[in-house]
């Protein structure tokens, strides 16, 4: 793993926009979705995955979920439940409940909160299956009270034709019932527009491969999309009180999951770096995904050596990185320098995987530098918000004039006479003595 001096570390990060082609391969299915509904998904579910199948075959069946969970160990069970708890009860915190306030002069404000109707959760099933991500886009939807939550998956999980049993039971336990067998631009496309065999949504959540993201991007406002993920990345802000084999197997961690995946670490220690550099190559040999992560280290690992922790805070700051780690011999002391990062995970035994899979917060976290600017998945993101006004008659009248005057001063003169006609009309009820005739 490479060390370079901050100075020689290019901050530069690259959006994955794609490239033209696959922009216009997403352009062509999302159309032919549209305009084909179930043909075309079946004809892309042949020709991408390799599984012929016919419209009544979309929609995975109660039985099959049912005996999903003959297929996976009981040790795997008690685990998907036990993080389903924790996730639950983290994101109970978040929920929010409509207000009212009532003003002295009987007008009435507030902001009433509602649940999304139909959301969708796209779960990856390319190059591995991920049931934890089912528990992360899911729950946090049912905190927020949404009502219908279907999911879609591609019918071949690694390459392999069917569903990933493991996917299946996560669905099952987090409350999902309604499961369809498509995966890529065209399982988006079904669930923006809708097809004769699934109803449209109006939000859709969940990670995937660059089709997945740009078709995502396309259908945005037609229906809402959580973000645009890129590659998963993790940063190491540590000093020389770091634990070398444990840094760098949480920089593995991550380079495992994609060639694309970056591992960063930021560091004062030269000794450190040197370490964790050769304990990298040692604990790559030995990882089943080494192939992946290796070329993950090689093209997006670094290893940054600052003069300062100061200074290397202000990196992870500008880098603004998904994932977090803090190995300093007094973590609290530095997480309220932090100000962009999508989670922070504090000392040696809060490993990223503590956050990815169990601990309750949520693991769908911004990429690419947008945690200046982004949350992690929440409650939030399966609500809508209406404000509320009753605006009473004494109000009217105090106020009219000046809300007349703004109208005005926008040359918005119907706006102005919109409140003209109530006041004039107040006068004409009144009497000279102020009493109403």
């Amino acid at each position: 793993m490479k060390i370079v001096s901050a100075r020689d570390f290019s901050l530069q990060r690259e959006v994955d926009y794609g490239t033209p082609e696959q922009n216009e391969a997403v352009c062509t299915i999302i159309q032919s979705v549209r305009q084909e509904g179930d043909e075309a998904v079946l004809r892309y579910t042949q020709s991408f995955d390799g599984v012929s199948l016919i419209a009544e075959q979309l929609r995975v069946t109660e039985e099959e979920l049912k005996a999903a969970y003959d297929k996976v160990e009981p040790s795997f069970l008690q685990a998907i439940r036990e993080a389903a708890d924790n996730i639950r009860a983290f994101h109970m915190k978040q929920k929010r409940n409509s207000w009212m306030d009532l003003q002295p002069d009987g007008s009435l404000l507030g902001q009433i909160i509602r649940p999304l109707k139909r959301v969708g959760v796209y779960v990856p099933g390319g190059k591995a299956a991920y049931p934890s991500s089912v528990l992360m886009n899911v729950i946090p939807a049912q905190v927020a009270g949404v009502p219908e939550i279907v999911m879609v998956t591609p019918p071949a999980t690694g390459g392999k034709a069917g569903i990933d049993p493991y996917t299946l039971v996560a669905a099952a336990e987090a409350g999902v019932t309604e499961i369809y067998r498509v995966g890529g631009a065209q399982a988006i496309a079904s669930l923006a527009y809708g097809t004769h065999s699934i109803e449209p949504v109006d939000k859709i959540c969940g990670p995937g491969n660059i089709y997945v993201a740009l078709a995502k991007r396309e259908v945005y406002g037609a229906v809402d999309i959580d973000s645009i993920a890129g590659p998963s990345e993790i940063v190491v802000l540590a000093d020389d009180t770091a634990n070398a084999s444990y840094v760098a197997a949480d920089l593995l961690s991550q380079a495992e999951h994609d060639e694309m995946a970056s591992a960063i670490l930021v560091t004062p220690s030269q000794r450190l770096a040197e370490e964790v550099s050769a304990e990298v190559q040692r604990q790559l040999a030995e990882l089943p995904r080494r192939d992946i992560a290796a070329a993950s280290v090689a093209a997006y690992g670094a290893i940054i050596v600052v003069d300062t922790l100061e200074e290397g805070i202000h990196i992870v700051n500008r880098l603004a990185p998904e994932h977090l780690e803090i190995m300093t011999e007094q973590p609290m002391e530095h997480v309220g320098l932090i100000e962009n990062a999508g989670a922070i995970f504090l000392g040696a035994y809060s490993s990223e995987p503590v956050g990815d899979y169990f601990a309750g917060p949520n693991h769908i976290i911004p990429t690419n530098g947008t945690a200046r600017f982004s949350s992690p998945v929440d409650v939030d993101d399966f609500i809508k918000k209406s404000s509320m006004i009753y605006y009473s008659k004494e109000a009217l009248l105090r106020n009219g004039e000046t809300i007349m005057q703004l109208a005005r001063h926008e040359g918005l003169e119907g706006h102005a006479r919109a409140i003209q006609v109530r006041l004039d009309n107040e006068k004409k009820a009144v009497d000279g003595d102020g009493e109403r005739k």
